[in-house]
């Protein structure tokens, strides 16, 4: 007797006509939401708030094509093409702002990866009872806004009140005008970013350390392996797809700097602006003196476009190398 093909999968069959196979895709959607609808309703304001904020605003794209003018509209103003975006590129500042951003945001990657991971496999070999105190210590300034830290900042680097010039002054050293030499500034940001954001990325591989099974260290103290040794035979070498995840997102940024440091950290002082200007500030200060709107979405759709095709170009390279570490 010759077997029957169940009716499911004659419908699913490549000869089945349009219509069944949809309607046989629809329905096991359908059964999919059915199984999972705790799951999908617990998702739904995460969903919700997604599409209010970030795909209903796509529409607003369009401005970056158009000459906006507030009287007439997204869709009533006159469409410019590309003009936006050659305004942006032809400008004096555009070179200094385009490798002020890369380069601030490769420093800030490599240095705040290299200090997170270090600073996580110290965590991990501390006692338990201060474990908690540091991981409190380190995450707090992740909490801070930028304003904030920027007072805290100017607290350090005034001039005639600073701690610095007051510490310098005591030791018979004369006081310098940080707010006027862009000389020291890469180095201030630096220090600044890793200090309020390298608590967030040390949690991150902190938990991705204790996650690895203990019988590995066991083994290697066993062999008389060395703390330095089990760094990094065991521990780095097993965190690789965590830290290769982490990367691939910060290089998605790499064109997107942080406003908020390079803004209020420098105290918008044009002295500093050859040193710490980046993209997103240039953008900020035209769009408030000119007013361009339109050259404003411009350069975010730009910077929006490069950072994708940054990620893929990323993920691409580490699905060639390593499979199992890409993000997809």
């Amino acid at each position: 007797m010759l077997n029957k093909v169940p009716l499911a999968e004659q419908q699913a069959s490549p000869g089945a006509p349009a219509a069944t196979r949809k309607k046989t895709w629809i329905g096991r959607e359908l059964h999919h939401f059915r199984n999972n609808r705790e799951l999908f309703l617990l998702s739904l304001p995460g969903l919700l708030y997604k599409l209010i904020f970030a795909y209903i605003p796509m529409i607003g794209l369009i401005i970056a094509f158009k000459n906006y003018r507030y009287d007439l509209g997204i869709f009533g103003s006159k469409w410019v093409g590309l003009d936006n975006f050659r305004y942006l590129f032809t400008t004096d500042t555009a070179w200094r702002i385009t490798r002020n951003t890369v380069l601030y945001n490769t420093a800030y990657i490599l240095v705040g990866t290299s200090a997170a991971l270090l600073l996580a496999i110290l965590m991990n070999e501390i006692k338990a009872k201060w474990s908690k105190f540091y991981q409190t210590a380190l995450f707090l300034p992740h909490f801070l806004s930028w304003v904030l830290v920027g007072y805290v900042a100017y607290a350090f680097l005034n001039h005639s009140d600073g701690f610095i010039n007051r510490t310098l002054e005591s030791f018979g050293l004369n006081p310098v005008s940080w707010y006027q030499d862009a000389g020291p500034w890469p180095v201030i940001l630096i220090l600044v970013q890793l200090w309020k954001v390298v608590g967030f990325n040390t949690l991150i591989y902190f938990a991705g350390i204790i996650g690895i099974n203990s019988e590995y260290y066991e083994a290697a103290r066993i062999d008389g392996a060395t703390k330095r040794q089990m760094a990094f035979k065991i521990t780095i070498p097993l965190m690789a797809p965590i830290i290769i995840i982490m990367l691939i997102l910060s290089i998605g940024n790499m064109f997107r700097g942080d406003f908020g440091l390079h803004y209020f950290i420098p105290n918008n002082s044009g002295f500093l602006y050859g040193s710490t200007d980046i993209i997103d500030t240039y953008v900020y200060r035209a769009l408030r003196e000119v007013g361009n709107v339109s050259m404003s979405a411009a350069t975010g759709f730009y910077q929006s476009v490069v950072g994708l095709v940054l990620v893929l170009t990323a993920n691409g390279i580490v699905r060639k190398v390593d499979p199992d570490n890409s993000l997809w």
